[in-house]
């Protein structure tokens, strides 16, 4: 009895010490393939900084499957995302013997970096019958603005009222936000939908979850990127291509740029000469000059596309001192260049001061307002010739020498003088918000503005003179005098045409003359391709102001034609100098707009009728 049972006890602690030993050898294995992969890691990295560096390279031909390094925190980059390894098979002696064992089911920590998990996509598409190539890919260089026609799409959604069904549980959105074949789908903060590619950077609007863009996709990208080798020696580090899916005169294309996170520019694979990248600029000659429009480009580019990025500090300081000093130049400076208004740049100064906070972080809506901004300053730039002998220093200055010599014809000063002199003035308000064909935004505004409070005060003017022309006409005394009823009739026609056109203008105005800078100019370039040209428009827009004048003129008339012939003398000899005296108060802002002054009636009197006057006295001695 106690013979078997000291066989039992000794069976029972000869399993424990294999179970402990074969235990202990696992945990022993798993450190040593810990302390492999470290020595690998180290050895790999020291292998990288050996190649990378110029003088010490082993071979003049590129390394295969070199990975790239990580952006800088200066960068705007999207991630780049490297091809999965495949799990390594490697002898592991088992606890019993040699055996190969997948390393991948013991559970080993990596040192390495970790790596986005996507999720294959298991739905499979049905193969295309004809198989694309990629000389069939046609690709032509564009720029972001105004080519990647994202506002115009319009794409139509069912208008047809049907209820959703939702099914039990929490809602799981997983399946439609799984990236199609490598493109992850992202959502731009003010609500579109782009595809972005992480294994190549590639940055598209076009739908690559049909089966048949996404192959046309793949191939463009593939044909850019080889032709870009081909083309170029030194390619930039950190390069991101951006596609547009294009159709013309039927036949399609796909538009393609490339961008360089180093220089914060876009370039391409062969020369480009098209007028969207100058956006009708003329005059430009020097590459530091165009450089201002290639970088406008980029921030377009990130304005587009700015998912999946981080913001570097050094935007937002940069940034923040073009805010600071176009708020300067507002308040000290009546000719400003800055394209904003004082209040609008106030406000921008505070939103940046916000987006200190969003730094070395994702955030795409902070992205999204530093690249927009810098988009319209880089432009601003760019259209005054920033950096450039003949740089526009202030908003009104002219870089082109160009004056419009068609407001000094004679019908122009004729009108002009009929119109109480308000073309001249409109004129030269016009020519202070268009400057070299292009438009000064702040000036517009408050142009537009006080133009609108001036046509609603000349339309209650207008409704209170046809009122009392209305009123004029019921006086006894008035229906025995034809000339008096005459000029009635033509102060009530020329107040109730100021009232019609001041409400025309005034809705037009309300309409669509309050769009953007394109819109805007692109009415001026209407205007001025007329046959009087910019001066067609002062001249319309001094039609309620001019009108209401001739109105006021008009019922004078008709007022003084009463007085005089039914008055007597006495009253005729009270009113006279009174009538003479406001007469000439009234003629006088006139002729003074119109350069004619007493000073100057009196030198050409001098001149003309006593010239013996106006020659010096000499004395002989």
């Amino acid at each position: 009895m106690r013979e078997g049972c000291i066989r039992m006890f000794i069976s029972w602690l000869r399993l424990i010490i294999k179970i402990t030993a074969f235990r202990l050898h696992r945990s022993l294995l798993s450190i040593l393939l810990r302390l492999i992969q470290h020595c690998k890691s180290v050895v790999k990295g020291k292998e990288g900084n050996f190649r990378e560096w110029p003088s010490l390279a082993l071979s003049s031909q590129p390394v295969a499957n070199q990975p790239e390094p990580a952006p800088p925190a200066t960068s705007l980059a999207m991630p780049l995302l490297e091809a999965p390894e495949a799990n390594v098979q490697m002898p592991v002696p088992g606890p019993y013997g040699g055996a190969n064992v997948n390393v991948s089911a013991y559970h080993v920590p990596s040192i390495s970096m970790p790596e986005p998990n996507i999720p294959a996509d298991n739905t499979m598409p049905p193969p295309l019958t004809v198989q694309l190539q990629t000389f069939d890919i046609i690709l032509t260089p564009i720029v972001p603005e105004p080519q990647v026609r994202r506002y115009e799409r319009h794409v139509p959604v069912d208008s047809g009222y049907e209820p959703f069904i939702v099914k039990k549980g929490p809602l799981d959105c997983s399946e439609e936000l799984t990236p199609v074949a490598g493109w992850e789908p992202c959502t731009h903060p003010e609500g579109a939908l782009f595809f972005y590619q992480p294994r190549k950077r590639v940055c598209t609007d076009a739908n690559v979850r049909d089966h048949v863009t996404r192959v046309k996709a793949d191939k463009a990208v593939e044909k850019a990127y080889q032709e870009v080798r081909n083309a170029l020696t030194d390619i930039p580090s950190f390069v991101e291509l951006g596609l547009e899916l294009m159709v013309e005169d039927g036949k399609e294309k796909w538009g393609y740029y490339f961008v360089d996170h180093e220089r914060r520019v876009i370039f391409w694979l062969e020369d480009y000469k098209f007028l969207e990248l100058v956006n009708n600029v003329r005059g430009v000659k020097r590459k530091s000059h165009v450089k201002y429009a290639l970088e406008s480009q980029y921030w377009r580019h990130i304005e587009l596309f700015p998912n999946k990025r981080v913001l570097p500090e050094g935007i937002v300081v940069t940034l923040k001192e073009f805010v600071m000093h176009a708020h300067a130049e507002n308040l000290t400076s009546e000719t400003c260049l800055a394209p904003f208004a004082s209040n609008e740049v106030a406000g921008m100064l505070d939103l940046v001061d916000h987006l200190k906070g969003s730094t070395s972080k994702e955030r795409e809506h902070s992205v999204w307002i530093a690249a927009r901004f810098m988009r319209l300053f880089y432009n601003a730039k760019f259209v005054n010739f920033c950096g450039q002998p003949g740089a526009r220093l202030d908003v009104d200055q002219s870089l082109y020498g160009e004056h419009d010599t068609r407001s000094k014809t004679i019908i122009l000063r004729i009108m002009n003088i009929i119109l109480f002199g308000s073309p001249d003035a409109q004129s030269k308000a016009i020519h202070k918000i268009w400057v070299d064909e292009t438009i000064v935004q702040p000036r517009w505004k408050n142009f537009i503005g006080r133009l609108t409070t001036e046509w609603n005060g000349y339309t209650i003017f207008s409704t209170v003179m046809l009122a009392v022309d209305i009123s004029y006409l019921a006086v006894p005394a008035v229906g025995y005098q034809p000339s008096v009823i005459v000029l009635t009739y033509l102060s009530s026609l020329c107040a109730m045409g100021s009232l019609v056109v001041s409400l025309i203008l005034a809705g037009q105005v309300n309409d669509s003359r309050r769009c953007s800078a394109v819109d805007v100019a692109s009415f001026m370039v209407g205007m001025s391709e007329s046959i009087l040209g910019l001066e067609s428009l002062a001249l319309m827009l001094s039609l309620p102001f001019a009108l209401l004048i001739w109105g006021m003129v008009f019922f004078a008339g008709a007022l003084s034609t009463l007085i005089f012939r039914t008055s007597g003398i006495v009253a005729v000899s009270i009113v006279s100098p009174i009538w003479f005296a406001i007469f000439a108060l009234a003629t006088w802002p006139v002729l003074a707009a119109n350069g004619i002054h007493i000073s100057n009636l009196r030198a050409w009197i001098i001149e003309r009728v006593l010239p013996q006057a106006a020659v010096p006295i000499v004395s002989h001695a």
